[in-house]
This record gives structure tokens, sequence and C-alpha cells, in this order.
């Protein structure tokens, strides 16, 4: 059998290589700023190597690291591990940029940045089966992003929904007609309206 022997190793296989989208956001940050490696590293307080070692995408970059060098090029963390924007964005539970801490069993993965000037509002949304919640298309430019605690829903762009299991991320324009329709009874989510 070649197949992955766990959850764990399934969703390593499916993650997205937070090297590789480090390397590219750094290498990005670096450009812009202007800034050679040697006053990068020397901001963050790393060493020399080690920033050269993760534009590369090697080594195993920790949530400390990269926040002393977001701080060092004057980015928000989540430009260092966020992957090119898209409309429809899906986050699997396990799925994500994963970045551990160096020493503390703690881990962040980021589900989606804030646009400077948008504005977020939260809620927690509840529902059976039964009819779904149909919604017309919000304010223009208005994104939605959908973490599923419990139960099953089919989420999204009414033409295109997507089926969410518990850990499930969607994100998705909320300028068009969408849709929530609980599969399992006692389905409730975490709902992000952002509004540009």
């Amino acid at each position: 059998m070649t197949g992955p022997t766990s959850r764990n190793e399934a969703d390593r296989e499916t993650a997205p290589d937070v090297r590789a989208l480090v390397a590219a956001g750094l290498r990005a940050a670096r450009t812009r700023s202007g800034l050679s490696l040697s006053e990068v590293a020397r901001r963050a307080g790393v060493a020399k190597s080690t920033l050269s070692a993760l534009e590369a995408g090697q080594g195993n970059p920790g949530v400390e690291t990269l926040w002393a060098l977001s701080d060092a090029l004057g980015v928000r963390f989540s430009e260092l591990v966020d992957p090119p924007p898209s409309p429809v964005r899906l986050l699997r539970a396990g799925e994500g940029p994963r970045v551990p801490a160096g020493e503390a069993t703690y881990a962040a993965t980021l589900l989606a940045a804030c646009p400077p000037t948008a504005r977020r509002d939260a809620y927690r949304i509840t529902a059976e089966p039964g009819v779904p919640r149909r919604s017309t298309p919000h304010a223009r430019g208005t994104q939605e992003h959908v973490v599923l605690a419990a139960g099953r829903a089919l989420v999204g762009p009414t033409d295109e929904p997507v089926e969410l299991a518990p850990g499930d991320y969607l994100a998705y324009p909320g300028d068009v007609a969408h849709v929530f329709e609980a599969l399992e009874p006692g389905t409730w989510a975490v709902l992000l309206s952002e509004l540009g």
C-alpha cells in the first residue's frame, strides 16, 4: 500500500509548502524594500545565512523568526506566508501554510489576510437541514470567509457551492448570489464578512 498511513501524513501531503511561500514572500518584500540581505538580517536579529536559506526555500522558519523578519521589512506577517489571492479559496481542515513556534506547542495557520482598506464583521452561524439560506449579492467588493465548526454544509456561490466538513475554510465573493445549506443537524460555522 503506497498511500498516506495517517491523517497527519495526508495533511502534510496536501498542505502548501510553507518554505516556498516564505521564500517567495521574503524575496518580494526585500526587493520592494530595497534593503540588502545583510541589512534585513541585522534589523531582524537573525543570521544572514538563515535569511539566505529562507529566501532559497530551505530551513524551517518559525513564527518568531518570521515575525522578526516581517517587522524588519515593514510588512504584515501574512505577506510572508499567504499564497497569491484567488476569487474563491478553499482550505480543507489541516491545509494552509502552517508555521510552528520555536519551542511552544503552538502553530499559526493563516486563513486570510485582511487588506488595509477592508472592514470585517464576524458571525457565528447555526443551521439545520431543510431550507437553505440563499443570500442576494452584498455590496460590491464584499468577500465572505467561512470556517465550518460542526456538521456538514454546502457553502459558497449559488452556482458552485462547496461541501464543507468540520475544520474546512472557504472564501468566496459575497457580491454574488451565495448559499449556506446545512446537511446535518447541529451544523455551525464562523463567518467573516469582509466589506471592501
